[in-house]
């Protein structure tokens, strides 16, 4: 069979009609993006009002009774995923099966225990996402550059063993979207996104909730409380479900977390003592080591020089710093916006590789730039 091709000659891996159950956010997402390579999509979802705007959105076409999709990507919540992954195994005989759940073990438990035959069944878990899901918040863009990954575990039983065709057709979606596929077992998945993922969440969520109980209001909040508590504005629904299936994990680094959280407040206690005070440097200088440890843009864990740009907080002003940016060569890393309290100026933070920061501070204050 031809891989599809785009209207502009890029050829798809993914081949056939591809099925969507499940049209929140990564369902409408990867629909988008595989319309956009030219693969036929076919979209499902017991809600007609999330289908209709992921249909209106361009994601995909209504299902029929002639279809015969080669993949199926179940989108669904966490609690029913092992469910509707049996249903459409049981429906689509020659069709590979994968999920995008962020949880993978109580699936895999799950279809084991019910005696699914699992040789075209794939999990996998897309690494992206957003503080708010729907179909309204779909992209095409969404899975770029993200790791994506793919679980293959050691044979369990007779019916077990996953077909290398499954799973290479589940990279080729991975790489046809963009993203980088990485391949792990279920357990090495759940262990590794609790920490990364499911710890963030806890902590944003607990943060956050400090601010209803504060009598003051909290006016001056800065970048910082936003950064923190950015993910803290999550769908508790799905992540009570997250939580809940992965609760063995993150209940690991929460009980090592409250450890260090008892040894900081009692250092910061007797925060005068010299040995208190190394031991919150420590602290300090450890969260510094983790930051160094988080993979930058493409991948990379490179650090980054921020240069500080004060705009005026009117209407194209942002815009023409963004294309005077461009006209200079600055290769942006990273950037994040900030407004200034009472006050008619906002503040635009660049993260530029330290070899381009020189030039970069010059060149955009030589076009009348104030950088702070």
């Amino acid at each position: 069979m031809n891989s599809t091709h785009h209207e502009h000659g890029f050829a798809a891996r993914t081949q056939g009609s591809v099925r969507i159950v499940g049209t929140g956010l990564l369902g409408t997402s990867i629909g988008l993006a595989l319309r956009e390579l030219g693969v036929d999509v076919i979209l499902a979802n017991h809600s007609p009002k999330s289908l209709n705007l992921a249909l209106e959105y361009g994601a995909g076409r209504v299902a029929e009774p002639s279809d015969m999709p080669t993949l199926v990507v179940v989108c669904v919540p966490p609690d029913v995923t092992a469910e509707v992954v049996a249903e459409e195994l049981a429906t689509f005989p020659d069709a590979i099966v994968t999920e995008v759940a962020s949880v993978k073990s109580a699936v895999l438990s799950t279809l084991q225990a019910a005696g699914v035959d699992l040789s075209r069944y794939v999990g996998s878990h897309p690494m992206a996402g957003r503080e708010r899901g729907g179909a309204i918040m779909g992209r095409t863009d969404l899975f770029v550059g993200r790791p994506w990954v793919i679980c293959s575990d050691e044979a369990v039983g007779e019916n077990s063993a996953v077909r290398q065709d499954a799973l290479d057709a589940v990279e080729a979606l991975a790489s046809d979207l963009g993203a980088t596929p990485i391949t792990m077992t279920t357990h090495e998945h759940d262990e590794r996104v609790a920490l990364v993922s499911h710890l963030p969440q806890v902590m944003a969520s607990l943060t956050a909730a400090r601010l209803v109980d504060s009598v003051d209001d909290v006016s001056l909040a800065g970048q910082g409380l936003r950064d923190t508590t950015r993910i803290a504005a999550s769908d508790p629904a799905l992540w009570v479900q997250i939580l809940s299936a992965n609760s063995a994990e993150v209940v690991k680094l929460l009980k090592k977390l409250r450890e260090d959280l008892e040894q900081t407040i009692e250092a910061l206690e007797t925060a005068s003592d010299p040995e208190s005070q190394a031991a919150i440097v420590e602290l300090l200088a450890r969260g510094n080591e983790g930051v160094s440890r988080i993979p930058g843009k493409h991948g990379s864990a490179a650090r980054f020089t921020s240069i500080t740009v004060a705009i005026d907080d009117k209407p194209g002003e942002l815009a023409r710093l963004l294309t005077e940016i461009g006209e200079l060569g600055i290769n942006l890393e990273d950037m994040r916006l900030e407004h200034s309290p009472g006050a008619q100026i906002g503040f635009v933070e660049l993260a530029v590789l330290p070899a381009a920061a020189e030039k970069a501070t010059t060149d955009l204050t030589e076009r009348g730039w104030s950088i702070r």
